[in-house]
């Protein structure tokens, strides 16, 4: 599989119609294409995914429960097939202000920004909801991730074997309200149109 060129990796940041890649939100309904994303990872962003090794039936259960009321999934597409995705997610002690973001990328798609565009969306969902704190771990040798969350001006937190990943974000305002409104607007619309490509395709 070629990696995708970096002309149209400028499609990605703006979401044009016309492009062959898209970053939008998922929906409950999107479960197994959620799942057929976390199967394709190769073993080693896996790892990083989940911070160790896991199985088939470690994610075929993982999937079943990832897409609820306490998370916010953004997915990267490509032709239809989702390639990235960005998680976020309400601390397990349920603090309203904190929450963990996860992301996992296919191999092919690596290293030409879609990780630094899904963090943005990422980021944006939680000042959003007025989370004020945001995690991510990663493992020590994942420096891609790393240097992802320090573009965002994160404050790094080394644990063992592991990176910790600390955003403060400010409280949300109407322009931030507003931008992610615009982008759910495009992204419902995108996915109506791909919901009818994949049923003509079937018929």
């Amino acid at each position: 599989m070629n990696r995708p060129y970096p002309v149209w990796m400028k499609n990605i940041m703006h979401d044009t119609p016309e492009a062959a890649s898209v970053i939008r939100k998922l929906w409950i309904g999107e479960t197994d294409r959620f799942r057929e994303h976390l199967l394709r990872l190769d073993p080693a962003s896996r790892a990083n995914r989940f911070g160790t090794p896991v199985t088939d039936y470690f994610i075929e259960k993982y999937a079943t429960k990832a897409l609820g009321p306490d998370s916010v999934v953004h997915g990267f597409f490509v032709d239809g097939t989702l390639r990235g995705c960005a998680e976020l997610r309400v601390s397990a002690d349920h603090v309203s202000n904190e929450a963990e973001a996860a992301f996992s990328i296919e191999q092919p798609w690596q290293h030409v920004g879609v990780g630094s565009a899904l963090m943005g969306r990422t980021i944006l969902a939680a000042r959003n909801r007025s989370i004020r704190k945001l995690y991510m771990n990663c493992l020590s040798h994942n420096h891609p991730m790393q240097a992802i969350a320090r573009k965002y001006e994160a404050d790094l937190r080394f644990e063992a074997n592991d990176v910790v990943a600390e955003i403060t974000n400010p409280r949300p305002d109407p322009l931030s309200l507003f931008r992610e409104f615009m982008a759910d607007g495009y992204s419902f619309a995108t996915a109506i149109l791909d919901a009818q490509s994949r049923m003509l395709k079937a018929a």
